[in-house]
């Protein structure tokens, strides 16, 4: 376990809904649940490392509140250039679009989501991919589930009484957490529903991208 604090602040830009279906195994296809849209700013020893990217667009959505991840960073007086690191949970739309505008950062995905994605990446940009996992720095690491897309992540990160998960998309909401119910997005329910039999048993701080 790391013995260095790490920061870890949520950056919101946007709000939206999605079909309760999509949420949770079982749930309603007519009834929309309230989503947020929400990056991850991690303040480590000389690093400023974001998990996940944001979007400026987002088709076939209806987008209220919406200022974006390059703005949601500067009301906290955050540039892109001073980001050191992007850790990309998947190559969904939402978490990679703005990756390009993070020039100064070195990026970390997964190896199948990086094939998927890589148009996303600027011709100049720094690109580690992974197998099933990677340390990114003392006490913060990208894990390999592969629920709810075929090399999606999470991030895991070192706390002084229990690790804090960031989720990506393996959970949209928080009540799949408290409920033990796997996400409705998966193409693979069974790691899905690893990931929720592991995640919420309370020994994980589990911090979502979707939900409060």
């Amino acid at each position: 376990m790391s013995t260095k604090k790490i920061d870890i602040i949520p950056v919101d830009y946007a709000k939206s809904t999605l079909p309760e279906s999509w949420v949770f195994v079982g749930g309603d296809k007519d009834v929309k649940v309230p989503i947020i849209f929400r990056i991850y700013l991690l303040k480590a020893e000389n690093r400023l490392i974001l998990v996940d990217a944001g979007c400026v667009t987002m088709p076939g959505f209806d987008m209220v509140d919406f200022i974006g991840p390059i703005k949601a960073l500067q009301n906290i007086g955050i540039s892109p250039e001073e980001i050191t690191d992007v850790i990309l949970t998947h190559h969904h739309h939402d978490h990679i679009e703005c990756v390009k505008d993070y020039k100064n950062a070195v990026i970390y995905i997964q190896k199948d989501e990086y094939e998927k994605g890589k148009h996303y990446f600027g011709a100049e940009q720094t690109v580690i991919t992974f197998d099933d996992e990677i340390q990114v720095c003392e006490g913060v690491k990208a894990i390999k589930i592969g629920g709810h897309s075929v090399g999606s992540s999470i991030v895991e990160i070192d706390g002084e009484d229990k690790p804090t998960v960031i989720a990506g998309d393996e959970c949209y909401s928080r009540q799949c957490i408290e409920r033990k119910i796997p996400t409705g997005m998966s193409p693979d329910p069974e790691k899905s529903k690893a990931f929720i039999e592991k995640y919420s048993t309370g020994e994980y701080n589990v911090l979502l991208c979707h939900d409060n």
